[in-house]
């Protein structure tokens, strides 16, 4: 056959296991995502939003549990990915250059419309800019790109956190320089009441807040060694459930969680500043996101947990489009054009929202995907990517 045909990852070729950890991911994100949904926790610190002892344990709860350790994992599977779709590419005839390139390039420009017209906390821009970073590393063997996964991990985080130390002896207030009241207020103010345009504006100023160009490093430092770590394991194919691979994944395992835990309870064992905040994120962020994964790669095994885990499959397979999904629901429930609720819900009712929308999203993901191969979002993704139009109906597969 001279027409030769690209078409997406599709049946069993999918790693189930990818699939239910990358579900989790956006389950996770939804955590964290969710009270800056509703509240301008972008300039203050949440403890001084809400007040409640029950607000105060969901805020600690999501703090141990899913802060800085989601987004990384989601980090860690765009590396995986990037490393499949590579394989798949060449496997096919085609060449990797074109596609990629275009591939990133669409994620881009979804992500521009998400932040700017959306949520300012969109991650894809992101995900773009550090994926095409990721193209120096993806010729490199194994080996290099854990070196430089660790290195990038642990080098200027410990050696910033270390620095921090020394600035929280001589300022214990120091955290506290990072909140503006001011512009807290005048967020809310917009959120709540503005109308689409004005909301806008708004949006745009507190995207370029946290992607200005001096947090451009941090952004590397923080989500490029994930990437690469992603990328370590899909050219090593330790996730695919071989039997010989199961003891290398135990030893990750046990080394995520003797590394990870301890980290990301740092600021609950000792003291809470700027310091140990931070290696909480950095360090203990990253570690968890792998004991996460490597938790479902071994109870993927285990009968009982498969069949329980395998529903966050269905929203992993369209984790694109459940990730928007959350961001336009929860910003016409919230902001001023919707049903105008920023600023009037509790911590502990965005946590059972946030829930009750994800079982929502399995059930859609479920039916969608008895009539359809993917996701609307990543059907645009895909057909942008390979140029062509890829049918999105089930019935239009043929071997």
């Amino acid at each position: 056959m001279s027409n030769k045909h690209l078409s997406p990852v599709m049946g069993a070729e999918r790693i189930h296991s990818i699939d239910v950890i990358r579900g989790l991911a956006i389950f996770g994100i939804f955590f964290v995502n969710m009270p800056s949904f509703f509240a301008p926790v972008l300039y203050l610190n949440p403890q001084d939003w809400w007040s409640g002892e029950l607000n105060q344990w969901i805020q600690s709860t999501v703090d141990i549990f899913a802060q800085a350790s989601f987004y990384t994992l989601f980090s860690f599977l765009f590396g995986f990915g990037m490393i499949l779709f590579k394989e798949r590419a060449i496997a096919k005839g085609y060449s990797f250059y074109p596609l990629i390139t275009r591939r990133l390039f669409v994620l881009l420009l979804i992500g521009c419309l998400h932040a700017f017209f959306v949520w300012h906390g969109d991650i894809l821009i992101t995900y773009a800019v550090v994926g095409a970073i990721l193209l120096l590393f993806h010729k490199a063997k194994p080996i290099t790109l854990l070196i430089w996964a660790l290195v990038l991990v642990f080098v200027p985080n410990l050696f910033l956190g270390g620095m921090m130390f020394l600035a929280v002896m001589f300022d214990p207030e120091l955290s506290a320089v990072m909140y503006n009241e001011q512009l807290a207020h005048k967020s809310a103010e917009i959120y709540a009441a503005g109308g689409f345009w004005e909301i806008t504006i708004q949006r745009i100023q507190d995207w370029y807040y946290v992607n200005n160009v001096v947090s451009i490093f941090a952004l590397v430092i923080t989500l490029l060694p994930m990437f690469l770590l992603g990328a370590f394991i899909a050219k090593k194919k330790w996730f695919e459930g071989r039997d010989e691979d199961i003891k290398k994944v135990k030893i990750l395992w046990l080394i995520s969680l003797v590394i990870g835990v301890p980290m990301k309870l740092l600021p609950y064992y000792t003291a809470k500043n700027a310091a140990t905040d931070y290696l909480q994120d950095t360090i203990g962020g990253p570690g968890t996101a792998v004991l996460y994964a490597t938790s479902v790669v071994l109870l993927m095994r285990l009968p009982i947990w498969k069949k329980l885990l395998s529903p966050l499959a269905f929203v992993g397979r369209l984790s694109l489009s459940n990730y928007l999904f959350q961001s336009i629901v929860c910003t016409l429930l919230f902001y001023g054009y919707g049903l105008g609720l920023y600023g009037k819900v509790e911590l502990y009712t965005g946590f059972i929202l946030t829930i009750v929308i994800f079982i929502v999203q399995i059930g859609l993901s479920y039916l969608w995907l008895k009539k359809f191969r993917f996701g609307p979002f990543e059907w645009i993704w895909r057909t942008l990517t390979y140029a062509q139009k890829v049918d999105i109906r089930k019935k239009a597969i043929r071997e």
